[in-house]
């Protein structure tokens, strides 16, 4: 059975401005009012979590995660009306909700679109669900990694780390939402971001989308293919004086329960 990989906070946090634009273009499309209780499923490291209090300062939030190493870094965050605790989004139950967010969470779950009733359920009338999954699978980035990690020798250890669960379109959300009773608005934006640094695009997936991977193979393997990675990257994302950009999709879908 392939293990977990052990999430690093410091690493994912390496260009924490970019990967916080989503989460704020996400919540300001839920409108909602008199919000009391809100839930944040895959909350990571916690700062984006503890950001909702400036967005709904009289609820009580309780960020949810799968990762001690996430939930540690975010423990410094918590206070009388912000809570961290351990659970995994595929078997998290809840009730009378205001407000659900789960940002860049899904994309890791398959048939993620089978927990969504669920999500709908654990609001209460009129409440919101808000979701974003990053939709680059087909991007150089992903692609690369996928091809280097079924060659030999690294197929043996990071061939099955590197395969992705296929994610719903924003036309998928709407049809799976709505029959939910839900109103529904689903979009998707590439954002495209100059990042600083040398081999910048390494640096960003080694947080996320190339760990899982990177921590399938064997010490003696890993700096290898570290180096080759990053070798085709630099290739596929070259710098430039500006810095070096970064095209990334991703699929917002934002629900209001029926009233």
């Amino acid at each position: 059975m392939r293990r977990s990989p052990v999430w690093s906070p410091e690493q994912y946090g390496t260009y924490a401005d970019e990967r916080a634009r989503p989460f704020r273009d996400l919540v300001e499309r839920v409108r909602a009012t008199d919000v009391r209780t809100v839930v944040d499923l895959g909350c990571g490291p916690g700062a984006l979590t503890a950001s909702l209090r400036d967005v709904w300062p009289e609820a009580t939030i309780r960020g949810i995660d799968s990762s001690p190493q996430m939930l540690e870094a975010a423990a410094p965050y918590a206070d009388e009306h912000l809570s961290f605790e351990l659970g995994d989004v595929r078997e998290w139950t809840g009730a009378d909700l205001d407000v659900i967010v789960t940002n860049a969470t899904l994309q890791w779950v398959p048939d993620q679109v089978e927990l969504l009733p669920g999500f709908v359920r654990a609001l209460r009338p009129g409440g919101w669900l808000a979701i974003q999954i990053p939709g680059n699978g087909d991007a150089p980035s992903h692609a690369i990694l996928r091809e280097l990690a079924g060659t030999p020798p690294y197929a043996e250890y990071a061939k099955d780390a590197s395969l992705r669960p296929d994610v719903p379109g924003p036309a998928e959300f709407v049809d799976v939402l709505s029959a939910e009773g839900c109103v529904v608005d689903a979009w998707e934006t590439t954002y495209f971001h100059v990042l600083s640094g040398d081999n910048a695009v390494l640096e960003w997936v080694k947080g996320t989308g190339a760990r899982p991977v990177l921590q399938s193979l064997p010490d003696e393997l890993r700096k290898q293919f570290e180096a080759e990675y990053g070798a085709r990257l630099a290739e596929a994302y070259p710098q430039k004086d500006y810095g070096t950009l970064l095209p990334f999709r991703r699929i917002f879908a934002v629900a209001q329960k029926a009233g």
